[in-house]
């Protein structure tokens, strides 16, 4: 039986956590949970022991009845929850009252003199409790969180009731009236959206649910300029289809909303991804580096026929009119080497199963590895040909020759100039279409591929916007808000310009992390010719020889979570991975002394190569925060950030390196945690000084004075009326905010 209830505990399928504030809650309460299922497994204990083990056991108690009477409190508010929420409760509160029997030292028991067993002993029951404990807990923050979804829903359907009587106003005092009235209610969903979205542990449903909040945030202020010229001009055949086309837009981001947090299956979240090369040739690889470990999982067929639908997809680049001959040539000769390749490695992998092998041949090590290079180099020429390709494009349309244009003959009332120039923008849309649909392909990551799909329909749909303003303003040319419609929609085409300009970065970012040892080959069998490393666990010598390095890791994480603590935003992204990080490290630590979760040398290498992708995450994070730097002190934290790469690399090669015999194991985990130690040094380093720079910035926007959009509100609390008992005077998490501290104040004993 496992030590962690964690391991144990069979959630209900309903369960299942999606927000970050549930499971920060519940972190604590594992930990002490797990705290006392260990010290089960310790024959003997001291009295300091027990009366620590004690003192856990009815902080835990007496914490899960605050916890409890808080959700009780929430049931008797929403009534569609009070069934369910009260059977989690008294389930809650019962296995609170047993930890607390199983742990009272006082009890009359024999003792463990006596030479019996004592209640300390009972780890059945203990564990037992514990499963209870953990699922009715997670039960009533799931149910509580459902009181953020409530509130969602029903800020949406206040809009969109509102935005039905914009639709239908006739006169400019009515309009304004009820404008404010959706302003108001805009702003209320812009803090409840925005909090989820932090909230959200899926990035897939982060970056649509941004995706869906930048269409609204930009279409506010279309729909006010679109109806006020709708309003002036009320005959206006192009006014009123470029009103129409406002409106539902925001209709159809109200319900992407809705989609995401509801997690409702309809067309929108049906809507399959479109399969981007990255994803080919990485499924591709994968398929070819599993022939080492099984030559029949697969026919030789199967990985023709996949090599060919992935090369069909470069059409999107080879048959584009706006791909040079040199690049096009280029991309042909490479989809034919890997065709090559891969035609080797089908005839080695046919001979290896003529003769009945086991395990890949030596020929066909050599093919695999000719194979998934000449796939890297496939690839890097894809993201070369579309970098190039976008920036180019961006630079001739940073000078917004055809809005210029559009403005001036619309403003003359020259119709038939309006039309000449709606086509050049409409030729620039399509490039702008077919470059988002190249990033799309190169992305990397299925959060920037969602970011580069809705790029690609705001320019679909802006296009065109553009253009019917264009025509009301060309129809009445003296028009004032006519004239204001058309620079909006301008505005927002240049916006959107800026923000490809800022994903082009992004995906070029990831590119550079992961190109470094993209392209290294896994160390088989025959390349370094040794035996399947084996799962070994360090003996008493070498823990002795480990101590001082991982006392160093230890204080090290500490002092990490030290400075995390001091981050006013602990949502950020560079505090959580941070806390990650360090919680890793405090494994690794735990199997220097032999003790922990991380039992044998292979559990220490995973660990190693998790935290090293936590690393290069934590990167990103970091080079994001350096973007609102001035030149010197991006400097210091890029210079920073290379150390963690470079250290994180260092985790990946030696996770990739087989170690044969005692001495190079015991070289590979000292390896191992020379490389975490140097990077807990960087971050300790990093913390800090971005902390200190984030507070000045912040005080720095918020001295001038200027309104907030929505990417800014997307952090603040939202001011809620205290109702009844409960007094929730904070959106971020509402229900689950309320119950967060009566389980966060358990972390008071560490296990020993």
């Amino acid at each position: 039986m496992a030590s962690s209830p964690c391991g144990n505990t069979n959630f209900d399928s309903g369960l299942e956590i999606k927000t970050r504030s549930v499971e920060q809650t519940l972190i604590p309460l594992v930990s002490q949970i797990t705290t006392l299922i260990n010290h089960k497994d310790k024959p003997n204990k001291s009295e300091r022991t027990l009366a620590a083990i004690h003192r856990v056991g009815q902080a835990v108690s007496v914490a899960v009845g605050r916890f409890v009477a808080v959700g009780e409190a929430i049931a008797s508010e929403n009534q569609e929850l009070k069934d369910e929420m009260g059977q989690a409760c008294f389930e809650a509160r019962r296995a609170g009252d047993a930890i607390a029997q199983l742990t009272d030292a006082g009890s009359p028991f024999p003792s463990q003199s006596e030479g019996c067993g004592t209640l300390f002993n009972d780890r059945t029951g203990m564990v037992k409790a514990a499963r209870l404990l953990l699922s009715s807990v997670t039960k009533v923050l799931v149910l509580a969180d459902r009181i953020v979804i409530k509130q969602i829903i029903t800020s949406r359907n206040k809009v969109l009731v509102t935005l039905d009587h914009l639709e239908r106003v006739s006169t400019f005092q009515e309009f304004v009236q009820i404008f404010s009235q959706f302003g108001n209610e805009m702003v209320e969903f812009a803090h409840l959206t925005g909090d989820r979205q932090n909230d959200l542990k899926d990035e897939k449903k982060k970056a649509r649910m941004a995706a869906a909040r930048a269409v609204l945030e930009k279409c506010t202020m279309m729909l006010l300029t679109a109806s006020k010229t709708c309003l002036r001009h009320p005959d206006c055949e192009s006014a009123r289809i470029n009103k129409d086309a406002v409106f539902q837009r925001m209709r159809c981001a109200l319900e992407q909303v809705i989609e995401i947090v509801t997690e409702a299956r309809s067309c929108g979240e049906n809507k399959i991804l479109p399969a981007s090369i990255y994803n080919g040739i990485k499924d591709f690889k994968s398929n070819v580096e599993c022939l080492r470990e099984n030559l029949y999982t697969l026919s030789p067929q199967s990985m023709g026929g996949q090599l060919e639908a992935l090369v069909e997809r470069t059409e999107d680049f080879t048959d584009s009119a706006y791909t040079s001959h040199e690049q096009r040539q280029a991309i042909l000769g490479l989809c034919q080497l890997a065709r090559q390749d891969t035609q080797q490695l089908v005839h080695a992998w046919v001979e290896a199963q003529s003769v009945h092998a086991k395990e890949a041949t030596e020929g066909m090590e050599v093919a695999i590895l000719k194979t998934c290079q000449s796939l890297n180099d496939l690839r890097r020429e894809l993201h070369k040909v579309t970098v190039c390709r976008t920036t180019d494009l961006l630079k001739v349309h940073g000078e917004h020759l055809p809005l210029r244009a559009l403005k001036a003959a619309g403003a003359e009332g020259n119709l038939e100039a309006v039309a000449e120039y709606s086509r050049t923008l409409t030729e620039q849309k399509e490039q702008l279409v077919e470059t988002c649909r190249l990033l799309c392909h190169v992305s990397g990551t299925e959060p920037l591929e969602i970011t580069c799909i809705h790029a690609e329909e705001t320019f679909h749909v802006i296009g065109p916007q553009i253009i019917s303003a264009a025509q009301t303003l060309a129809l009445h040319p003296s028009s004032k808000i006519a004239k204001e419609n058309l620079e909006v929609f301008c505005e927002a085409w240049e916006s959107q310009l800026c923000d490809m300009a800022l994903l082009l970065r992004e995906i070029n970012d990831v590119f550079e992390e992961k190109r470094s040892y993209l392209s290294l080959p896994r160390a088989g069998k025959h390349t370094a010719n040794l035996k399947t490393a084996k799962a070994v666990k360090l003996d008493a010598e070498e823990q002795s020889s480990m101590a001082k390095l991982g006392l160093e890791l230890r204080l090290l994480s500490s002092d990490v979570e030290t400075e995390v603590e001091k981050w006013e935003e602990q949502e950020h992204d560079i505090v959580r991975q941070s806390q990650s990080l360090a919680s890793m490290a405090y494994n690794m630590y735990l199997f220097t002394r032999g003790e922990g979760l991380l039992k044998t040398t292979l559990d220490l290498f995973h660990q190693a190569e998790v935290l090293s992708e936590e690393g290069l995450q934590l990167c990103s994070s970091f080079r994001t925060f350096s973007t609102q730097l001035v030149d010197e002190e991006k400097s210091v934290v890029m210079t920073e950030m290379e150390k963690v790469v470079a250290f994180c690399q260092q985790l990946q090669m030696g996770g990739k390196t087989p170690e044969q015999g005692k001495t190079a194991t015991f070289q590979k985990v000292d390896s191992s945690i020379q490389a975490t130690r140097g990077i807990l040094t960087v971050v300790l380093y990093l913390l800090p000084f971005c902390n200190k720079l984030n507070k000045k910035y912040k005080s720095e926007r918020s001295s001038v004075g200027s309104p907030q959009d929505w990417r800014e509100r997307q952090d603040a609390p939202t001011p809620v009326k205290e109702e009844g008992a409960l007094h929730i005077k904070n959106s971020n998490s509402f229900g689950v905010k309320c119950l967060e501290q009566h389980i966060a104040g358990l972390n008071i004993l560490e296990s020993k």
